[in-house]
């Protein structure tokens, strides 16, 4: 038998497993435990039988993102350079809420009495202006010492120009037994406080994840490679991940954007918009050909300059729950019930309306099929929950439960505009790709809201992200900080003698790892900015300097409104991505069978918004796996599989590719369609629902 490639995503909820072998794909879904994640995913391959054959796996985990939002991280210090230990909890001068008087700061992972310093000073250019002082770092470690910390982070003034004393203080910390994190080997770059905040958070999770990754190792069959999916959209080797933990934190959702690109590009399209709803929360990111990447995240409130995938989340998901606010008017998130209670009709205590109620009220869901059948969903409950917002708002229980689904809809629509209209892109075209467990249950609504023409349902959308690990490259990110005149004349000497420097380090890394050189495939790109600019545009570098700088002009245009030629330029950073080229798998594609003609299931009633109100429909019930290559069908239908449900409204047409995707695009002829005719019948929104309540018809 040959040898088997698994990805596996681990959720607060589920771990998501996705295996190839001989071509062909399989998922499976068992419960998280997260006490100990690496149980389920042992669990989850034993009963796959894939243990004894696995050749590698491919790991994304929410044990350090779990940490920062948590507060549950190691017990951590900090070593810098004497008069900047406040620097972490001073910060920027940006305000997060420009008109709150009463803003709370989110608190440093290192509290004062556990931030030390060693006196020493280098200027901009690494000349040492202080050397040193061995005893202030003895006196240091000794603070540390005395309040028992597991991890250190070491954050010297311009260490990215000269590592020489930076190392000798991590040198002299790891002589303590203590994880040590210094920036010199993490992050090499300027600006003080984002290195400080960046290292300190790879310090605070470092020790989980060494842990955490030790354990697996050793619990996986021997020979089994381990690789860990990192926040840029690449993977990295345990080892590496275990000594730089903070790459991971954003490691599902980044999965889940690649793997959106990979299944669409199976397609033929190149610009998408990823849609992962999930059921606290929405991933939205956007691929205009190559991923977006920033150096400028977030995780916790806390800033990072790890190189990651430019992800916008909001707090609306299928367990985000209705609220009114002081002045009356009706919200939707970020509260969410999570798993436990979760969402009323769940059965599980849960008695405030979520977004799931109003889907289940609406008939979107079927009871029956929820998780494949295994657990059913209660539609009673679900009325209750949201009857009491009905019965505040003083409408109907379907009026309740349609402005329930729209305020979501409303968030996650202005979460698409911001990483698309307001960056100067079209949404109108790209196409829409829908994944998570409820990203298929929103994504036609949101395309119309948007006039997005196309959207796109993958054939296994909830374990998407799992598959993103198996199709990620290993990717490796380097920096070195210049800050000269892009027009100076010892520019170009100086760019491309610090390209070759991190282009050796990443090939020699690579080579490390296994890859034969035809596998690496480098990738340089310039930070480049207006002279006086606070901000940075990253810019891909052919090796001329003349030519980067007319692409800036270009991208500044574009992100910001306007441009100067004539104003100076400013190299800032280098950067160097060598990337590993791996073999990822291959969707079969199956002949189309455009005559095929799908029976459904059944029909039911189902509701949508019309223009005077709540408007029952009958919509066709398919089950994802009959629906072959080639075939069509119109809205309004359910498309029901294991791991979610897909709704087609009223006007839309879908069909199936030849690898499977689900694409559905709103018909030209609008809901006056003849077939759609034939099949649709609407009556009174209230006597439609009496019906679903008869026949338990309701969502998920």
């Amino acid at each position: 038998m040959t040898a088997i490639l698994a990805g596996v995503d681990t959720g607060g909820t589920f771990t998501d497993l996705v295996l190839f072998q001989e071509g062909k794909l399989r998922v499976h879904k068992v419960f998280s435990t997260p006490h100990d994640p690496s149980q389920a995913i042992l669990e989850g391959l034993q009963e796959l039988g894939a243990l004894p054959r696995l050749r590698t796996l491919v790991h994304g985990s929410t044990v350090a993102t779990n940490a920062v939002l948590e507060g549950k991280g190691a017990r951590t210090g900090l070593i810098t350079t004497a008069g900047f230990r406040d620097v972490l909890e001073i910060g920027r001068q940006t305000r997060p809420s420009l008109y709150n008087l009463r803003v709370q700061k989110v608190p440093p992972l290192v509290p004062r009495a556990r931030r030390v310093e060693v006196v020493e000073r280098l200027d901009e250019r690494g000349e040492v202006l202080i050397p040193l002082d061995e005893g202030s770092l003895e006196e240091a470690l000794a603070t540390l010492e005395r309040e028992e910390v597991e991890a250190v982070a070491v954050v010297l003034l311009f260490s990215f120009a000269n590592p020489a004393h930076e190392r000798r203080v991590a040198e002299a910390a790891r002589q303590r037994g203590w994880y040590v994190s210094a920036s010199a080997e993490v992050l090499p770059e300027f600006r003080e406080y984002e290195r400080t905040s960046t290292l300190v958070l790879n310090a605070y999770v470092g020790p989980l994840i060494d842990r955490y990754l030790g354990q697996l190792e050793q619990a996986l069959p021997a020979g089994t490679g381990l690789r860990i999916m990192q926040s840029n959209g690449g993977s990295i080797s345990s080892a590496m991940a275990r000594r730089e933990a903070a790459r991971t934190l954003l490691s599902g959702p980044a999965a889940g954007v690649v793997g959106a690109r990979f299944v669409a590009r199976a397609s033929g399209i190149e610009r998408l918009i990823a849609l992962d709803i999930g059921g606290t929360s929405t991933d939205v990111s956007l691929v205009d050909g190559a991923i977006t990447e920033t150096t400028d995240g977030r995780i916790g409130g806390h800033p990072t300059k790890l190189p990651m995938i430019d992800i916008h989340t909001v707090g609306a998901g299928g367990g985000s729950l209705a609220w009114f606010d002081l002045g009356g008017a009706l919200r939707v998130g970020p509260r969410s019930a999570g798993a436990v209670p979760g969402p009323a009709a769940y059965g599980r205590g849960g008695t405030e309306a979520t977004v799931t109620d109003a889907h289940v009220v609406l008939g979107r869901l079927l009871p029956e099929a929820f998780l494949g059948g295994s657990r059913r969903l209660d539609i009673a409950l679900a009325r209750q929950a949201v009857g009491r917002i009905a019965e505040r708002l003083g409408t109907s229980l379907e009026e309740a439960a349609l402005g329930i689904v729209r305020i979501a809809n409303a968030n996650m629509e202005a979460a698409i505009r911001l990483i698309s209209v307001e960056r100067g892109l079209d949404p109108r075209h790209f196409t829409l790709v829908a994944f998570g467990g409820a990203g298929p249950l929103h994504a036609c609504e949101l395309a119309a809201s948007l006039s997005i023409p196309r959207v796109l349902i993958p054939a296994a959308p909830g374990v998407l992200s799992a598959l993103g690990m198996l199709v990620a490259d290993v990717l490796k990110d380097y920096v070195r900080t210049l800050m000269l005149p892009i027009d100076q004349e010892q520019a170009q000497a100086a760019i491309e003698g610090a390209l070759a420097a991190l282009e050796e380090q990443g090939r020699a890394d690579l080579l490390a790892e296994g890859f034969a050189a035809e596998q690496i495939q480098i990738e340089r790109y310039l930070d480049l900015r207006y002279v006086g600019q606070s901000y940075e545009l990253t810019i891909p570098y052919g090796g001329d300097c003349a030519r980067a700088a007319q692409q800036f002009h270009l991208a500044h245009e574009r992100r910001f409104g306007y441009s100067d030629p004539n104003e100076p330029v400013q190299v800032v950073n280098v950067r160097l991505k060598a990337r590993g080229l791996v073999e990822p798998p291959v969707l079969e594609r199956q002949p189309l069978q455009p005559e095929a003609v799908v029976q459904p299931l059944e029909r039911r009633q189902v509701i949508f918004a019309g223009e005077a109100g709540p408007l029952a429909h009958e919509a066709a019930i398919y089950e994802r796996s009959a629906l072959v290559p080639g075939v069509q069908f119109v809205g309004p239908a359910i498309v029901t599989q294991y791991d979610t449900t897909t709704v087609v409204p009223p006007g839309w047409r879908a069909r199936v590719d030849a690898v499977g995707n689900l694409l559905i695009e709103l018909a030209s002829d609008g809901p006056t369609d003849a077939q759609q005719l034939q099949q649709q019948r609407r009556q009174p929104a209230q006597a439609a629902q009496a019906q679903l309540a008869e026949e338990g018809s309701h969502v998920w």
